[in-house]
């Protein structure tokens, strides 16, 4: 296999799986809709930063430590499921708050949470926290990424080359998904749909802790 070939045969295999509707499109979806497109691309850029360490771990052979032992993995996972399920329920019981609120505090009040929530440090951090505590990530580079690897290629290199590819389809992707937010962001904007969008958003969360929590592998 070429170095050429190797990036292009990945570039098909990551392709699809960035397509794949999953937890981070969930994400950055909400983000658009509620915070506005600067936010939704600091979480699309937090994701995008996971996969690029993802993929350096994966080549060093950090990601093939984890799947040897059972421990770490469970830990990771166990720890990736605790912060799915507190993201989601914070969606969730704030959008229980602005339900029990008047039409004018309820208002008030969701511009203050969104405000609170709004800056691009929270936002990012809170994408490139989802993509490093999801330990399948790791799993999908170690099973994946050695299979792309040219003979005599510097493992290192490749990893780091092949994770840019994924990212910048990621970011591709990412991109459509915002500015197709934007166009409908006026009447999602509203306070009752926002509401709706973080209650389905929220529960997506604690759904995908429930199932990362319960997972043998």
């Amino acid at each position: 296999m070429t170095f050429s070939s190797a990036i292009a045969s990945f570039a098909v295999v990551a392709g699809m799986l960035t397509i794949m509707p999953g937890l981070d499109t969930a994400l950055v979806l909400r983000s658009a809709i509620t915070l506005g497109r600067r936010r939704a691309f600091a979480t699309a850029l937090g994701i995008l930063c996971g996969v690029l360490v993802w993929g350096v771990a994966a080549a060093v052979g950090a990601a093939a430590v984890l799947k040897a032992s059972h421990l770490l993995y469970d830990a990771l996972r166990l720890a990736g499921a605790g912060y799915l399920a507190w993201l989601g329920i914070g969606m969730l019981r704030r959008t229980l708050k602005e339900r029990g609120r008047s039409v004018s505090e309820d208002a008030a009040g969701g511009a203050r949470a969104t405000t609170a929530e709004a800056t691009w440090a929270r936002s990012w951090s809170r994408g490139l926290g989802t993509s490093l505590l999801n330990p399948k990530n790791g799993v999908f580079y170690m099973a994946m990424l050695p299979q792309f690897i040219p003979s005599g290629a510097p493992h290192l290199l490749m990893g780091v080359v092949l994770a840019t590819v994924h990212d910048l389809e990621g970011l591709v992707w990412f991109s459509a998904l915002i500015f197709g937010a934007q166009l409908v962001r006026r009447w999602l904007n509203r306070s009752s749909v926002q509401q709706v969008i973080d209650a389905i958003t929220g529960s997506v969360l604690v759904g995908f802790g429930i199932k990362l929590a319960l997972a043998d592998n």
